[in-house]
Order: C-alpha cells, then sequence, then structure tokens
C-alpha cells in the first residue's frame, strides 16, 4: 500500500470561530498528541485529508508532515464527522513511538466459503476481535481469517490465525474464532 501523507501547518488560534474561519476555506482544525500527551494544533486541507481518511483503516499509519518539515507517523485516532454536509469538522492523531511496541485491539475478517457450510453445516462466529502487540511498523492493516477449508465439525482457533512477523497474539490460542456445526436432522 502507498503510504499516505498529509501536509499540516501549525495554527495558533483557538476556539470555535477559528475553527469555522478554517473550514470556510476548505481547511479542517486538527490537533496531534504525542505518547506524553502534549499536543500540537494544526490545520489542514479537507479534501486532503479525506482522500486519506477514505482509505485509512484504524491501524493505517499516515506519515504527518508538519510545516514542510518536521514528519512523523500518526494514527488517525478521531474525527469529527458531519453526516449533513459529509464533511469532517475536527481531526485527532496520535503520534506513534516506532521503537516502542503497541498492544492493539484488532476485528478478524472471515473470508472464504467454508467447505462444511456448503455441506449443508451452520457456521458460527465466536469471538471477533483480538489484541496483537507489535511494533508499529509490523502492525497489519487487518487480520483475516481464510475460512475456506472449515468442515462440518471443525473449529478455527486464535492460533490458526496467520500474522506478519513481529505479531503477537495476546489472546488464548485456543479460544474458537468460529465453527461449523453440523445440521440438524
Amino acid at each position: 500500500m502507498d503510504q499516505l501523507v498529509v501536509n499540516a501547518a501549525t495554527r495558533t488560534e483557538k476556539g470555535k470561530r477559528a475553527a469555522q474561519k478554517l473550514r470556510e476555506k476548505g481547511r479542517l482544525p486538527a490537533v496531534v498528541y504525542n505518547s506524553k500527551g502534549e499536543s500540537v494544533m494544526l490545520d489542514i486541507d479537507e479534501a486532503e485529508f479525506t482522500k486519506v481518511w477514505k482509505s485509512a483503516t484504524p491501524s493505517t499509519l499516515v506519515n504527518l508532515k508538519i510545516d514542510g518539515k518536521s514528519e512523523s507517523k500518526v494514527f488517525i485516532k478521531t474525527t469529527e464527522y458531519d453526516i449533513k454536509t459529509d464533511k469532517n469538522l475536527h481531526v485527532d492523531f496520535h503520534a506513534v513511538d516506532m521503537e516502542k511496541e503497541l498492544k492493539f485491539p484488532m476485528k478478524v475478517l472471515f473470508s472464504g466459503s467454508p467447505v462444511g457450510v456448503r455441506e449443508g453445516g451452520f457456521l458460527t462466529t465466536h469471538q471477533t476481535h483480538i489484541t496483537i502487540q507489535c511494533l508499529p511498523s509490523d502492525l497489519p492493516q487487518r487480520v483475516s481469517a481464510d475460512i475456506t477449508d472449515l468442515g462440518i465439525g471443525q473449529k478455527y482457533k486464535v492460533k490458526d490465525l496467520v500474522l506478519g512477523k513481529g505479531v503477537k497474539v495476546l489472546d488464548d490460542g485456543e479460544i474458537y474464532l468460529a465453527s461449523i456445526s453440523a445440521p440438524k436432522r
């Protein structure tokens, strides 16, 4: 996946009126927080951010370039979105320390059409989220479980997940993610 970049400028004015003036110019008020809790107020292009926002997942690292020089890796933490105007109103970024491991909750996405379901069985999903730990550079975009080969009476467990190197699953490996039960007769 291409590196996602958001260009930003530092801003000093704060408050509702200042934010409204920015939005009228097609800009977006934003804040970046570092791991120490310190924050910097930013001004970003709304259209540029929206392109990045639509293609990013919660685990996507974005390059935030501030005032054309300093660049840091950030997550898009929260956005304030107006459904009526179909526009973002505010963004919070979280800068990460690339040398420190993160604990990150991830949704498990199931893919494939299980053999057991095609034979008349029933698919049951038991757990849809796991917690992983890794360096930010090793963080997967998504966690997928291919359940195509799952037959009647079989179970897909946490330990069956195939994740990248450096990614540790903090959940018990014996926990069921999905299973196929026999049809009732």
